[in-house]
């Protein structure tokens, strides 16, 4: 029986191909912010991961298994550097130092927009796909 490597470089490539460009984009959608108070730069992260849930959702169902580069560069890499936890955790307890109340609002909204953006990129992508097939 042969074993996968656990590393496989093209794979890899597209990861680290992606992450390039997601981690570049994020850094120009933030830029508007840059120096200013902590709740703008985290409403503006939050906006930041909620739209790259969104087009995870779309990745993962318009690819599926399906296409495993291009769903390593688009989801693992250009999404997962695009989205940015560690910038909203830090954000996010920063805000809570200041405005405890406020704070909690806005992390666990966060949250919540993520999930509700990534289950409806999968639902529209979905659909869009279904209709797709009927329509051939």
């Amino acid at each position: 029986m042969t074993r996968s490597p656990l590393v496989r470089p093209r794979m890899l490539g597209a990861v680290v191909a992606g992450g390039i460009l997601g981690v570049a984009l994020r850094e120009l959608a933030l830029l508007p912010f840059a120096g200013q108070a902590t709740t703008p730069l985290l409403v503006a992260t939050v906006a930041v991961n909620v739209a790259g849930s969104f087009l995870l959702g779309f990745v993962v169902a318009a690819l599926g298994d399906r296409h495993p580069l291009w769903r390593a560069f688009a989801g693992t890499g250009a999404l997962g550097g695009f989205t940015t936890y560690s910038a909203f955790a830090v954000a996010g307890a920063q805000t809570l130092a200041v405005a405890p109340l406020w704070g909690m609002l806005l992390v666990a909204g966060a949250v919540t927009l993520g999930l509700v953006a990534a289950m409806a990129g999968v639902a529209i992508t979905r659909r869009w796909r279904l209709r797709q097939g009927n329509a051939a």
